[in-house]
């Protein structure tokens, strides 16, 4: 069994398998799309944060494609190293995301499968963090369980942990923290079943 203490570890061993075997159809770029769709411009780019970056690709190469300037950051020392491998151009940062401090503003937060990952406790903290993060009006993507609740999956063979708080509590979570929340999607059938969350930063 997995615990949200074992998750880094697991995603350490696993990291060049997870790269490889990660689906690069991009079917999530309907999302990116619309989560870029609702983030400021900035010339000559949009700064984008991708917290659970993993190896970059397709998610932050899509995003590069489109001009963003991309900072990955990753818990896992492997996927950092992946990510630099993959996106040369982009800037990684081996750090985890809980009480993640980069002194910098972003248009665009993004937490794509990595946050359901931690803790029901460390999620709720998470949106100080995403707040620190977010530039005037940004915009914060991130998935979730459609329901409140744990589950145990698995990556290359290795179980993983994830939880969800419930939908009223993110509401709350992002209204405490000065985000105004635009949607959520439970379970879309149009994106394997992920259950996305956009909000725009208003503190």
């Amino acid at each position: 069994m997995s615990s949200p203490d074992m998750i880094l570890e697991t995603y350490e061993r696993v990291a060049d398998g997870f790269d490889r075997a990660r689906n690069r159809s991009l079917f999530e770029r309907k999302w990116l799309d619309k989560m870029l769709s609702h983030a400021p411009a900035r010339r000559p780019a949009r700064k984008v944060l991708d917290l659970g970056c993993g190896p970059g690709r397709p998610i932050a190469t899509y995003l590069v494609d489109r001009r963003c300037e991309v900072t990955g950051v990753d818990g896992a020392e492997a996927m950092v190293a992946l990510f630099q491998r993959n996106l040369p151009q982009a800037r990684a940062v081996h750090g985890d995301m809980r009480g993640l401090d980069l002194g910098e503003k972003f248009d665009a937060v993004l937490a794509w499968n990595s946050f359901f990952h931690l803790s029901a406790d460390d999620q709720r903290t998470m949106f100080a963090t995403f707040a620190t993060h977010a530039a005037p009006r940004a915009v914060l993507m991130f998935t979730s369980g459609p329901a409140e609740g744990e589950a145990i999956g698995t990556v290359e063979g290795e179980s993983v942990f994830h939880a969800s708080l419930s939908p009223d509590e993110y509401r709350k979570l992002l209204i405490d923290n000065g985000f105004a929340p635009i949607s959520f999607t439970p379970e879309d059938p149009d994106c394997f079943g992920h259950s996305i969350w956009l909000a725009r930063y208003m503190g």
